[in-house]
């Protein structure tokens, strides 16, 4: 199966996860629901105890307790995407002679990411304490469903202000709780949203920029390679024109006959 294809199964599979996680999410007897559950029964059948309590221990340690590897992990994808942009777009794209501030436009993203990365790994996300629970008891209306007046957390025995939740992670209360993320390994709330949000858009924002430079780099080496002037030898011995789908999928690994106007015929092997 070649690169094209393979990226679009890729993205109607990841469309379809979406679309089944909206149509399905909060339907305990929902169709993936039940599937998940069968399979996890016969996987309890198969899987020896010990070795199921032994990945129970595991999960268990890495998405219920505070570490630090995901964050390792997160500054390492981090350091190998802009370490193959450095080495194998960076120096070709100031020899094709791109502009300065394009090149290092995603060096200041990554420096505005890290920024907003710090501020959500280490600033307190509103964690309630006995000692300030009384700032936020009338920050929010209790609406009698979710949230009561008066009620106090199990865990660490806090008034439980309108919507806080405990965190099993950090261990503590937080006001405006929205979830406990592992790869700034803090939770996110009422004080550090701010942050988090500026973080997934810088981050956004970077892979947007290496995304633009990068297409824009392969489509300068094509336009000036001249490779949409050549021809190519396809399966059953046929010459075709190459087109754009070929140049994705092929271009690599195959042999192409250029042909330019006015010269002899010049075979390019990429």
């Amino acid at each position: 199966m070649d690169f094209l294809s393979l990226f679009l199964l890729y993205v109607f599979l990841v469309l379809l996860t979406i679309l089944l996680v909206c149509l399905y999410s909060g339907k305990e007897q929902s169709l993936p629901s039940r599937t998940i559950n069968w399979l996890a029964q016969v996987l309890s059948c198969v899987i020896p105890g010990q070795v199921h309590q032994a990945a129970q221990r595991v999960l268990h340690r890495l998405f219920h307790t505070r570490h630090s590897l995901f964050v390792i992990l997160h500054l390492a994808l981090e350091v190998l995407v802009y370490g193959e942009y450095t080495w194998e777009v960076f120096g070709y794209c100031q020899e094709l002679e791109f502009g300065l501030p394009l090149l290092l436009l995603p060096y200041l993203l990554l420096a505005v990411n890290m920024a907003f990365f710090v501020l959500c790994s280490r600033s307190d996300p509103g964690a309630i304490t006995s000692s300030n629970q009384a700032l936020f008891l009338h920050a929010y209306t209790y609406d009698g469903v979710m949230f009561d007046r008066g009620a106090e957390c199990a865990t660490c025995s806090t008034r439980k202000p309108a919507r806080s939740k405990h965190c099993g992670v950090c261990c503590a209360c937080v006001h405006r709780f929205d979830h406990h993320c592992i790869w700034v390994n803090n939770c996110i709330g009422a004080f550090n949203t701010r942050f988090f949000l500026a973080y997934l858009l810088s981050l956004s924002a970077m892979a947007a920029a290496i995304a633009a430079v990068t297409t824009a780099f392969l489509i300068r080496v094509v336009s000036l390679s001249n490779l949409m002037l050549g021809y190519y030898t396809d399966d059953q011995g046929q010459e075709q024109p190459v087109d754009v789908a070929f140049v994705i999928q092929d271009s690599v690994h195959a042999g192409l006959r250029h042909r330019p106007r006015g010269h002899s015929e010049l075979l390019l092997l990429l």
